[in-house]
């Protein structure tokens, strides 16, 4: 592997998965500490889809499965978040989230793991739906993007295509989980870390898999 080509990674995800909301900081940290030697990309994988899109209250597992997230991870849930899930009416689409990091992602410049987190932010701290496109064009504002042009993408059938087809590639990939963070090496893929890895145990293992690879 030459040592001038960044190593290639894939972070599979759902902007409605909680621990891919807890497992957010530590990649984050791993992403700059390691930014100059990796090129990760972002897919979302398609979590609450078709008759798993549903309101929040239809999984009453979510509450003490936060409990949970907060424990490991450390992030903290929001008041507005915990008021949509006492209300119990949000309803959580993946597509519909999907297709907002396919717009937001579509901007020049703009980084899809800031994207990821804004989005992640805006449900599980101020719990606002995913599905309006109001909340896309607060995101691009924050982010440095254009509004209308997010807004214009998210209304596109050629960005929820291009949320389909990201579905389709994390099943390729065998994801059956989240967060899923992979390497991509000459001889297929390799998962890196789980969802309560911290930024330095992330670095350890891509550095562990570089010496296997060099030995």
């Amino acid at each position: 592997m030459s040592s001038t080509k960044p190593l290639r990674l894939t972070y599979a995800f759902d902007a409605y998965c909680g621990w891919c909301y807890g497992f957010g900081p530590a990649l984050h940290e791993f992403a700059a500490a390691n930014a100059d030697r990796i090129e990760l990309r972002v897919l979302s994988g398609g979590l609450f889809t078709g008759p798993r899109a549903l309101a929040v209250s239809a999984y009453p597992h979510i509450p003490g499965a936060n409990e949970r997230i907060a424990q490991l991870t450390g992030v903290t849930f929001g008041d507005g978040y915990r008021a949509a899930l006492a209300d119990g009416r949000a309803v959580m689409n993946s597509a519909d989230a999907a297709t907002g990091l396919v717009a937001l992602g579509s901007q020049p410049g703009a980084n899809a793991l800031d994207a990821a987190a804004a989005m992640q932010r805006a449900w599980y701290v101020d719990g606002r739906s995913l599905s309006g496109v109001e909340v896309y064009r607060d995101i691009a504002a924050e982010l440095g993007l254009n509004a209308d042009v997010v807004a214009t993408a998210y209304a596109s059938p050629a960005a929820r295509a291009e949320a389909a087809a990201d579905f389709l590639k994390v099943r390729r990939l065998g994801v059956d989980g989240y967060p899923t963070l992979l390497l991509h090496t000459a001889h297929g893929t390799d998962r890196l870390g789980g969802p309560v890895s911290s930024a330095d145990a992330l670095t350890h293992a891509l550095d562990q898999h570089l010496a296997a690879a060099g030995a």
